[in-house]
């Protein structure tokens, strides 16, 4: 039998224990079809599934093996930068010898304390599903994501340039801090670009001028500008390293939940830091002398666009549930989702 390309990467991708596991639930499901145990639908759907599973799996991991000739690897921080530059690459046909890292998480917010250590990687997580309500999926093995990070900066050719990005936010600093901390002891030429920078710098004039508040805002057009422009001898020096080493050091000491952009460098601030911020645009939006409510997502919204930090809508939405909790806001409706509730002020009893 001959296996198309999809089947056969997926079967190479199993190894041990895994595949075991794997054959076992094949196995179930036909032992249910045979005994018709379980409905036809239930089993084929439950196979279907794995199916998906294991040929999505195998893609992504063969999505980011390097060739031998790999010449960059660049380190991206969120998915929709990711998403652009990888776009970017492949419009200059550089996608062959051009592979992305991806930092998936949003470093502005939740504890980056001792983040090398299980301990301080299972507290971020903690405080993630204890907070926001729309977190990332815990896996069955929470570890998983950070050991197939790991792979695959071991992964990276011993010959290939390392680029991190970031740019003037809380999120992209303190991830791009946490890449160099990855990256510590390789032996790559590693360089450091601000992509919000480059992309303005391109694009503006004395009449027309653009800001970006981070880097997944940049189209891929813009970025593929960006990328042209890099130039190949601008390498980190050794004082550089140790420079951001320093860095990660003092920022991963913090036990905070919140981080800002500040005087050019990341800066904890308190949980509450944009409470009064939010309750604000929540009085400009409705004064206390409406009774109506709010629409969650409308005050967030409002507050996101108006902000000049990026921090992302969850903080914001963990926020506003705090200001319920604490007895400032009423809320109508069920707080699941920012979609699914509105907010008041709450009105004093006059008793």
């Amino acid at each position: 039998m001959r296996n198309r390309p999809g089947i056969a990467r997926a079967i190479d991708s199993l190894e041990g224990q895994g595949a075991k596991i794997y054959l076992a639930f094949a196995l179930e499901q036909i032992r249910k079809l045979k005994e018709r145990e379980a409905p036809l639908e239930t089993s084929v759907s439950e196979l279907i599934e794995l199916y998906d599973e294991l040929i999505e799996s195998a893609e992504k991991k063969a999505a980011w093996d390097p060739v031998p000739t790999c010449t960059h690897v660049h380190f991206v921080v969120g998915y929709s930068f990711a998403g652009s530059i990888k776009a970017a690459l492949k419009q200059l046909n550089w996608s062959g010898t051009h592979k992305v890292i991806t930092l998936s998480g949003n470093y502005a917010i939740g504890p980056v304390h001792a983040l090398d250590s299980y301990e301080g990687r299972k507290a971020r997580r903690d405080w993630f599903q204890d907070h926001i309500t729309e977190s990332f999926e815990v896996c069955d093995d929470p570890e998983e994501d950070y050991d197939q990070l790991l792979e695959r900066v071991n992964k990276i050719p011993e010959q290939a340039k390392v680029i991190v990005w970031t740019s003037r936010n809380a999120c992209e600093q303190t991830g791009m801090l946490h890449a160099f901390r990855l990256l510590s002891g390789r032996s790559n030429f590693l360089a450091l670009y601000d992509a919000c920078t480059i992309c303005e710098e391109l694009d503006n004039r004395p009449n027309a001028t653009i800001s970006y508040r981070h880097s997944g805002e940049i189209p891929s057009d813009k970025l593929q500008a960006a990328l042209v422009r890099m130039k190949e001898n601008s390498y980190l020096s050794d004082s550089d390293k140790t420079r951001l080493e320093r860095e990660w050091q003092t920022i991963s000491k913090q036990s905070g939940a919140l981080r800002i952009w500040r005087d050019a460098a990341v800066a904890e601030v308190p949980d509450d830091y944009y409470d009064m911020y939010l309750l604000d645009k929540l009085d400009k939006l409705r004064p206390a002398s409406d009774p109506r409510y709010v629409k969650a997502a409308r005050l967030i919204g409002e507050a996101m666009g108006c902000c000049e930090q990026y921090i992302g809508d969850a903080y914001f939405e963990f926020r506003l549930r705090q200001l319920i909790y604490e007895g400032i806001l009423e809320i109508k409706g069920v707080p699941s989702s920012m979609r699914r509730y509105s907010v008041r002020r709450k009105k004093l009893s006059s008793n």
